[in-house]
């Protein structure tokens, strides 16, 4: 039940390395010369930290005119550098541009608070800067960012009205949704974002135990944990966003380790004012990364139009477009949905027939994968995970397999396993797969999730619902799909206890299955 320290700190080497990597990079990225130039400015922010930021506003501007704002908080651990590319372009475009280091990390001043109050009053602090120090209009006022930023922007568009419209990119709606689904700690996306923070960053005090307890598993401070994330969680304020009306963008990716897509999808549901929600292939914060770089991308685009048209009054259509936008991870085409119910028109189940018990605490072969690695992978060159079927050994996974599909299956959402569990002891951990499986019986990864359960009672049957993670992907006519479930994945610290068994069975009044969502044909 403990941390896996030796996969903890291999993940938390590899994310500080390709933090630094990458923050190093971005400082030379290339950027418009037509622009103003960029002003290296300090902004007092909450109870009088010191934020570094710059300030980009448009070429020739010489006072007598306003521009709309667009404030841009930093990733976690990146520098204040990381938007100057896109900062110049968007200044070309006629905006005044501040991009700010998030309190706690790099020269900034403060600790890090995992987008807490203080983190939404210092984007206000930003906005008042602004508005008394550069050609900003108060009427005309955005904000967008990446991951750690895009959070920040959603939360306090939901705290400050003045803020009309907010692009998240890679962010989050559900915090504890996020890193600790199905009462699983993600502790790759974990040691991700502790490594990386260690190095960039200072850690307050309650973040440091935060990350203690999460580690640890301690169920004592549990619902102290809810609590703090709720707190840090925009879904938790979509009353007071859908109140202030703002404009929102989501963009995520199918693939996110850190931020897996359902969250997003229901956020989006519950907003009421302008709203569009984007998905495509990738890992977190990869199918933007190019733009970071000024490179063509189709996340930035999509973002300076939504600015242009919700603060600049342009008349580019994506107000008319279909809100809900989806590339798939196989075809790589893009599709169009009235909202996120109709991007699955029709459900097939997959009977999970017969009583299958297996063994904990072995690794069978089927996972999740690496965090960035496996989904860049796939957004890349297609190549998700792999496990081949008849080889998974049946004492320690459990499988089941459709029949092969005549036609090619568009799998579009959120598949959900039901099923009736019953366990040796009274906490375990299980995690749920689906897989593509091709005529030689190779598998490719397609989704899975993660459930952990604690003071049940031991040889006493309950029911399992469990959501799998969002996605879009193609299974080719003459494939199958397999629902594979075992006890251990490096993605997520598992709670078997030694010698435990989980039996998984099909009552004749309460058939298990797992219901694939599909496009319509």
């Amino acid at each position: 039940m403990g941390l896996h320290r030796k996969a903890l700190r291999t993940t938390a080497v590899g994310a500080v390395s390709a933090t630094l990597v990458a923050g190093c990079v971005l400082g030379f990225a290339p950027t418009a010369q037509a622009a103003g130039a960029v002003r290296f400015v300090d902004i007092t922010g909450d109870s009088g930290t010191v934020l570094k930021a710059n300030v980009v506003t448009p070429a020739g501007d010489d006072g007598t005119q306003r521009h709309p704002l667009l404030v841009l908080p930093t990733s976690w651990g990146f520098p204040q550098v990381e938007y100057l590319a896109q900062a110049q372009k968007l200044a070309n475009l006629g905006y005044v541009v501040v991009s700010y280091n998030v309190r706690g990390f790099w020269q900034s001043g403060g600790e890090i608070d995992v987008a807490g109050p203080s983190d939404t009053a210092d984007a206000s602090k930003v906005i008042d800067w602004a508005l008394a120090n550069t050609p900003a209009d108060p009427r005309h006022i955005g904000m967008a960012g990446v991951s750690y930023g895009a959070g920040i922007s959603l939360l306090t568009a939901a705290h400050d009205k003045r803020v009309k419209a907010v692009a998240s990119l890679s962010g989050w709606a559900d915090l504890i949704g996020s890193i600790y689904s199905g009462r699983t700690q993600h502790v790759q996306a974990a040691g991700l974002l502790d490594g990386a923070s260690l190095v960039t960053g200072r850690q307050s005090s309650e973040t440091r135990q935060v990350f203690d307890d999460f580690y640890a598993s301690n169920l004592a401070r549990e619902q102290e944990l809810i609590d703090w994330g709720k707190k840090r969680s925009p879904g938790t304020y979509v009353d007071q966003l859908n109140k202030n009306g703002a404009a929102v963008m989501l963009a995520n990716a199918w693939g996110d380790t850190v931020f897996p897509p359902n969250q997003n999808a229901d956020f989006y549901e519950k907003l009421t004012g302008p709203k569009r929600l984007e998905f495509r292939p990738g890992d977190h914060a990869t199918a933007e990364l190019p733009g970071l770089f000024g490179l063509p991308n189709d996340v930035w685009t999509d973002t300076e139009r939504w600015f242009d048209h919700y603060l600049k009054g342009a008349d580019n259509g994506i107000d008319r477009e279909q809100p809900v936008e989806l590339k798939s991870r196989s075809t790589g085409g893009y599709e169009g949905y009235p909202d996120w119910k109709s991007v699955a028109a029709t459900e097939r189940k997959i009977a999970l027939g017969g009583t299958t018990t297996i063994h904990t605490n072995v690794d069978s072969g089927a996972d999740g994968g690496i965090v960035f690695l496996s989904s860049i992978l796939d957004q890349v060159a297609k190549l998700p995970p792999v496990a081949s079927i008849p080889l998974l050994p049946r004492r320690w996974a459990a499988v089941w397999q459709s029949e092969k599909y005549g036609t090619a299956q568009q799998i579009r959402g959120t598949a959900k396993l039901h099923t009736t569990v019953t366990p040796t002891k009274e906490s375990g951990t299980l995690v749920a797969y689906l897989y593509d499986v091709g005529p030689l019986g190779l598998g490719k990864l397609v989704s899975n999730a993660p459930y952990t359960f604690h003071g049940l009672t031991p040889g006493k049957p309950f029911g399992l619902d469990l959501d799998l993670f969002s996605t879009a992907y193609d299974v080719p006519a003459g494939h199958r799909l397999a629902l594979v479930v075992d006890t251990v994945d490096p993605l997520y610290i598992e709670h078997n206890p030694s010698g435990a068994q989980l039996t998984f069975s099909s009552p004749a009044d309460d058939p298990s299955y797992v219901s694939i969502p599909l496009r319509k044909q």
